[in-house]
């Protein structure tokens, strides 16, 4: 990226896709958005146009950092959320992404919860959502994998940026047989991720966040590596992704038991069940339902929880997610302890040029410009 582009994206806020927002998306349902938005990406690409946001957002060598033994282009990167059925994975690594992360994928394909399901929130720069893991099944998305990592290397080569693939439970399935149902994506997925993420924070899904328990948690993840290991032939770094919401001394049982199983990352945070933070009327709040808050609320905690991992954590890594905004917001959670960090709630306020704003203020801070 040039010196000139890089002080552009930094320094000043885009006026124009604040503009289009206002005018096209504030009043459409969200979840409708979403899917013209990312629509419009994907176009992009096949028609060729995202050549040119690839050659401008190609992250500076000098962002490329180390985590879970893996190099990656950039510390910044898009989690799971946004590519739920891995259908657009490379469109969006030509935004600027140093990884994506797809999924929440399961092993059996599911609807998810009834729409409307997704809500935004712009007074407050959060979202509330209840999608309920709503994906194709880890059979027809391990196929759009394959094709995604071929295309980064052939479009990249060594430094491309790294596919993340985030696991769940199916929801029909009882927490008795969590573990094989996680198995079964496992089985199909491993061999297509960089690195896996084992989802037990999300708030959408019953019952999904007793296995954060420790109890629980630790047969899972060790049967999960195993089984990833064993599938592929090589060691396929495994995360865990757990929520905000957890107890100060429940979050430090869980660094414990990262260090005591050899795993190679936390994930830190999902998104949260708590409305402390939101400024919108609560009757507003109210009648958009249940489902986990993320975004600009989320900031403060998230930050919490990945201090404390950072002061009981020495080898593994910690990607932290949560209400990252800005390029300071980044550099902020780098500082803290964080290998990596990811965003989501802001992509869908700030537009396609954000990972490249990013990258942009990462360069010029490590840069010392």
């Amino acid at each position: 990226m040039t010196n000139l582009i890089a002080a552009r994206l930094a320094g000043q806020t885009p006026l124009l896709y604040p503009r289009i927002f206002d005018a096209v998306f504030s009043n459409m349902d969200a979840e409708r958005a979403h899917d013209i938005g990312f629509k419009a990406i994907r176009t992009a690409e096949k028609t060729g146009a995202s050549r040119i946001l690839r050659a401008t957002f190609q992250p500076a060598k000098q962002l490329r950092t180390n985590a879970m033994g893996i190099s990656f282009p950039s510390p910044f990167g898009l989690a799971a959320g946004f590519d739920k059925a891995g259908i657009g994975t490379s469109a969006l690594a030509d935004l600027g992404f140093g990884h994506i992360e797809v999924g929440t994928i399961t092993g059996q394909p599911q609807p998810g919860n009834p729409q409307p399901r997704l809500f935004r929130i712009p007074q407050d720069r959060a979202l509330i959502n209840r999608m309920g893991f709503n994906n194709h099944g880890a059979a027809a998305v391990a196929p759009r994998l394959a094709k995604t990592r071929h295309t980064l290397t052939r479009r990249f080569g060594q430094h491309r940026p790294i596919l993340g693939v985030n696991i769940g439970k199916t929801k029909v399935v009882e927490l008795d047989d969590a573990i094989e149902d996680y198995l079964v994506s496992t089985r199909l997925l491993a061999h297509h991720a960089d690195y896996l993420v084992v989802n037990v924070s999300s708030p959408n899904t019953p019952g999904l966040r007793q296995l954060q328990a420790i109890d629980s948690l630790a047969p899972l993840l060790i049967a999960v590596s195993k089984t990833a290991d064993a599938v592929t032939g090589r060691h396929v770094p495994l995360a865990v992704k757990i929520a905000p919401d957890l107890a100060d001394e429940d979050v430090v049982a869980v660094a414990d038991m990262v260090t005591d199983l050899g795993l190679d990352a936390v994930i830190a945070t999902n998104t949260t069940i708590s409305r402390e933070g939101l400024t919108a009327a609560p009757s507003e709040i109210d009648a958009m339902g249940a489902g986990g808050v993320s975004g600009a609320p989320v900031a403060n905690r998230s930050l919490a929880v990945l201090e404390l991992l950072a002061q009981h954590l020495t080898r593994a890594s910690i990607i932290s997610v949560g209400g990252v905004t800005t390029g300071e917001d980044v550099i902020e959670r780098l500082e803290a302890g964080a290998t990596l960090v990811q965003g989501y709630t802001a992509f869908l306020y700030e537009g396609p040029l954000w990972a490249g704003r990013i990258n942009a203020a990462l360069e010029q801070h490590y840069s010392g410009n």
